[in-house]
């Protein structure tokens, strides 16, 4: 029945005349029936023109300027969907998929030799939904392709994009280049092998906008493994202002009461892994910083990160996170790994003061080998040591902690403390603000093993009384050419149970060579 239907569409399409002349493979939706005037619903047609070039053994569908209200818009292998300048494809209230597992505006499962390309717009206005409602058949994404080989996003642009703007998982072999999505909640969440993400900008401001995914499908974990994301723009101004070109900096909190996210993110899925991944030449703006995320079980290793520039950070600039929060694990499922990373040429411009870079693990997992080198971080300064032991009851409505928790209990509160005994928060939610107030401006260390800063300079806008560095169950740390600004009678380095700590050329640290310590202050 099929078959005989695909046929037919064939057919059809030759009587329509769809095939463009001297261009036999193209397929007009417009000679399907599409009226593009963005009023008249146009799903049929466009996914008639779909059928059509698939029965012909593949083509592009092509769609002439104009706006096309449309429902799901399902891909078919051997398909490239070309959208001309002054297209916009809009989602209408109909928008549903037969597989809830990837509802979509345009979506596609097990796919091969597909491409969604041309200088068009996706927009999912009033309708693509920021939270899927139970019982609702309303696409929560822009773009949802899963299990696919072969695919290119190029050139056009997302508005509104709902849940996800681009959800691309378990890919092999995907490109996107030269995109644009400005969209409330994720930009584009991405998972599989040999993925190149470029010269794409993506403003998200209540979630990532570039997220590495590495979840569990059908209790099978897939990997996440050769991926490239090079000259790229991440933000977090005001929804609407990437597309117009306002950049609007106003926004402030996204829901979990931190600041705007808008960030590259590996996790917080990490259950296959995250393996042999390059980011370059990306821009950070009005944003949260990296998050290198392990915590659901899987390998977080090889990794190389160079050329960052980031301005107004509203948390840590670098955070690399190994946890045991375990979801979706099956039984038996070790605790992942978080090493072999390389962090290189970094700016940081005005980070907000309460979320130093982190880096650490869980106790008994350490993160291990990680190099830092040729970096500068700018904090806005203005904190305490005393405010540190005195949280949450003086600070805890200014969002360190969310009363309740979030997403695994995140956030209980804890009282007045010593300032350097930091709640291990192990099977959290992992973002900065889980731990509170730190007591380091510059740099948290805890729980790692074999960790290398090479001209790292931590400088402060106001006077911040606490340690530029704090290192609690470290082994082998080795600081180079290490600056940092420290206020009077305030140390610049603290450490708490290390092993074989070195510091050479470094200002205001005299060289050192610790091998044990329990506790010192420098």
């Amino acid at each position: 029945m099929k078959n005989n239907f695909l046929v037919c569409c064939a057919a059809v399409a030759l009587s329509l005349g769809a095939p463009l002349e001297g261009r036999a493979a193209v397929f007009d939706v417009k000679a399907f029936g599409a009226k593009a005037d963005g009023t008249t619903p146009d799903r049929d047609a466009i996914n008639l023109a779909i059928d059509a070039a698939a029965a012909a053994g593949g083509g592009t569908v092509y769609f002439p300027a104009g706006t096309y209200l449309t429902g799901s818009i399902r891909l078919r292998s051997n398909i490239a969907l070309q959208l001309d300048s002054g297209c916009v494809i809009k989602a209408s209230k109909d928008t549903s998929t037969i597989d809830q597992t990837m509802s979509a505006l345009i979506w596609g499962v097990g796919l091969e030799n597909v491409s969604i390309v041309g200088s068009g717009l996706i927009t999912g206005t009033d309708v693509l939904t920021r939270q899927k409602a139970p019982g609702t058949l309303n696409g929560d994404r822009a773009i949802g392709l899963k299990r696919c080989r072969n695919v290119t996003l190029r050139d056009f642009s997302v508005a509104d994009g709902g849940h996800s703007a681009i959800t691309v998982l378990e890919m092999d072999n995907l490109t996107i280049d030269n995109v644009k999505v400005d969209t409330i909640r994720d930009g584009i969440d991405v998972g599989g092998t040999n993925i190149r993400i470029s010269n794409t900008s993506v403003n998200s401001p209540i979630d990532d906008g570039i997220c590495l995914k590495s979840d569990r499908d059908q209790g099978i974990a897939y990997t996440c493994e050769n991926i490239t994301i090079t000259n790229c723009l991440v933000s977090g101004y005001e929804v609407g202002s990437l597309l117009d070109g306002t950049f609007k900096r106003t926004f402030k909190l996204a829901p979990d009461r931190d600041g705007a996210t808008g960030r590259i993110k590996m996790g917080t899925g990490s259950a296959g892994g995250f393996k042999n991944i390059t980011i370059s030449n990306v821009v950070f703006d009005c944003c949260r910083g990296l998050a290198l995320e392990c915590v659901d079980g899987g390998q977080m290793e090889d990794i190389t990160i160079s050329n960052i520039t980031m301005r107004d950070i509203t948390n840590s600039p670098i955070f690399i996170r190994l946890g045991s929060r375990m979801m979706w694990a099956t039984e038996g499922t070790p605790i992942g790994t978080a090493r072999r990373i390389s962090i290189s040429n970094v700016v940081v411009y005005n980070a907000d003061p309460r979320y130093p870079s982190i880096i650490t693990g869980i106790p008994g997992h350490d993160v291990e080998d990680i190099k830092l080198s040729d970096i500068r971080i700018f904090s806005r300064g203005g904190l305490t040591l005393d405010q540190v032991a005195k949280q949450p009851a003086d600070l805890i409505n200014t969002f360190f902690f969310v009363l309740g928790g979030r997403r695994g209990g995140r956030g209980s509160v804890v009282p007045t403390r010593e300032p350097f005994d930091t709640p291990e928060q192990e099977k959290e939610y992992p973002e900065p603000s889980m731990f509170g107030l730190l007591p380091a401006y510059g740099f948290f260390i805890r729980h790692a093993k074999g960790i290398e800063l090479n001209n790292v300079e931590v400088r402060f806008m106001q006077e911040d009384r606490r340690p530029a560095f704090v290192l609690d169950d470290v082994s082998g740390a080795d600081f180079q050419h290490v600056k940092a600004q420290k206020a009077a009678d305030v140390p610049t380095i603290v450490l708490k149970n290390v092993k074989d700590f070195t510091a050479r050329d470094c200002t205001p640290l005299p060289d050192t060579k610790i091998p044990n310590v329990d506790r010192r202050e420098m």
